[in-house]
């Protein structure tokens, strides 16, 4: 006849569970804290200040300030055990260096060297057991606190939180466990060494990663001006796209014009010529729609209002004028013929006449401008006299040295577009001229820049590079 074992009611299961679950959670902590003692922060996860160490200098100190101390306790503690203690000569000495000795250790290594010092501490105090009389201090001895006080103080500034918590449990229960198995012999220095450890590693814990988060920090920072640097190129870039569109949108609409006037404006056009004026006229069409696709998903939504046709030479008078309301004297000269220059090489001019100003206003005020726009190698229409590829647009902007600030700098509305050398430097690169600044010996600036009339890359790719 069988029997069937009965089952546990659902209370007792639950009871059963509950007993589980914290002997389970022990478990898991033991086995955490375990594996931390056995994982030197430079194998496990790690911060940047704790992988890298002390550098330099640093580390050389710490060498110095360990190999004074463990020349120290090495033999004040063989003396110690050997006078105090009654211990053999011999042993004492093997004891004060493995005491001691992984000081040196624990510069670079100190999770091994705490293996090393904890386990010739116990095996210390197992052997003064040896000794009768309660008079000296027992289990920890105090060349023995202070050398493990000192190997704490190097663990808290290298080794993880949860290495720190195993390492002063291991030191509690060890502590706790001798002076409960021998309480005759305790006399107290036990619960100091639990005592004033737990303080060292929480203090060099507390240092180390208010200097891990200062480091982190820093690290952002420099991302941040990073990111910072590349969003300002790249809206840069994408405003004198915009303004170039208008540029270029303005050619192609005279090519359409003409090409579909062409059969009207000139007689005796054979079909096959209206035919091609025909094609040309629904490319450019084409093309421009293309050209305000493009504008589209480059105008953002604080410049969609842009109405007004883009500056150009002519328009440097207003903007010296505006310079000069702002309380920055500025002189201008344009040298004559410049009207046929390309309306591309008059803008990137004009707006790096508008950046190096919009600078001046704010961080030189009450200063004397000179802004200076001068062609090379061009003829009295503003290209060039001989072949039409070789000439080129000297832009000048000077200032001289700020007069004595009587209050916050000075913004010109409409000046500038915020983005300064970078927006000057991107606009001679459109034209692919050249662009050099500088202070001046009587605490001046100097912007100066070259465009070619004719921008052209030896490779034949875009002046205006992605």
């Amino acid at each position: 006849m069988s029997t069937t074992p009965p089952h546990p009611s659902p209370a007792e299961a639950a009871h059963g569970a509950g007993r589980i679950q914290p002997v389970r959670a022990t478990l898991i902590v033991l086995r955490s804290l375990g594996t931390a003692l056995v994982t030197p922060a430079a194998s496990g996860e790690q911060s940047a200040a704790r992988a890298s160490g002390p550098p330099g200098r640093g580390r050389r100190l710490a060498y110095v300030l360990t190999l004074a101390l463990a020349a120290v306790l090495v033999p004040v503690t063989a003396q110690t055990l050997s006078g105090d203690y009654g211990l053999p000569g011999a042993l004492t000495t093997a004891l004060g260096f493995a005491q001691a000795g992984p000081l040196l250790l624990a510069v670079t290594r100190p999770l091994p060297a705490w293996w090393i010092v904890i386990t010739a501490d116990t095996v210390g105090a197992l052997l003064m057991l040896t000794r009768t009389g309660t008079a000296i201090a027992w289990p920890w001895p105090p060349t023995v606190i202070i050398g493990y006080l000192a190997l704490c103080l190097a663990l808290a500034l290298r080794e993880g939180r949860r290495t720190l918590i195993a390492v002063w449990t291991v030191t509690a229960v060890l502590s706790l466990g001798l002076g409960f198995l021998w309480a005759d012999r305790s006399d107290g220095t036990n619960v100091l060494l639990i005592v004033f450890s737990g303080i060292i590693l929480l203090l060099g814990a507390t240092v180390r990663e208010r200097a891990d988060a200062q480091l982190r920090l820093a690290e952002q920072e420099t991302i941040s001006e990073a990111e910072r640097s590349r969003r300002t190129l790249l809206e840069e870039r994408a405003r004198i796209a915009r303004e170039l569109h208008d540029v270029v949108a303005h050619h192609m609409s005279v090519i359409t014009v003409q090409a579909d006037s062409a059969r009207y404006r000139l007689s005796g056009l054979p079909p096959g010529a209206q035919e091609e004026f025909g094609s040309i006229a629904a490319t450019a069409r084409e093309s421009l729609a293309e050209m305000r696709r493009l504008l589209g998903v480059l105008r953002s939504e604080e410049n969609h209002g842009e109405r007004a046709p883009q500056p150009g030479l002519d328009r440097l008078g207003q903007l010296v004028e505006a310079t000069v309301r702002a309380g920055v004297p500025t002189e201008l000269s344009v040298a004559p013929g410049m009207s046929g220059t390309p309306q591309a090489v008059q803008l990137s001019a004009y707006r790096i006449v508008q950046e190096a100003l919009a600078n001046v206003v704010r961080h030189a005020p009450g200063a004397t401008g000179r802004v200076s726009v001068s062609g090379h190698g061009t003829g009295d229409d503003g290209t060039d006299g001989t072949d039409g590829t070789d000439g080129d647009l000297t832009v000048l902007v000077v200032n001289g040295p700020p007069a004595q600030r009587t209050g916050p700098p000075v913004e010109t509305p409409g000046t500038g577009t915020g983005h300064g050398l970078v927006g000057m430097r991107e606009r001679v690169r459109l034209v692919g001229g050249t662009f050099e600044t500088g202070p001046l010996p009587d605490g001046g600036f100097r912007v100066a820049a070259r465009l070619p009339l004719f921008p052209a890359t030896p490779d034949g790719k875009d002046a205006f590079p992605s």
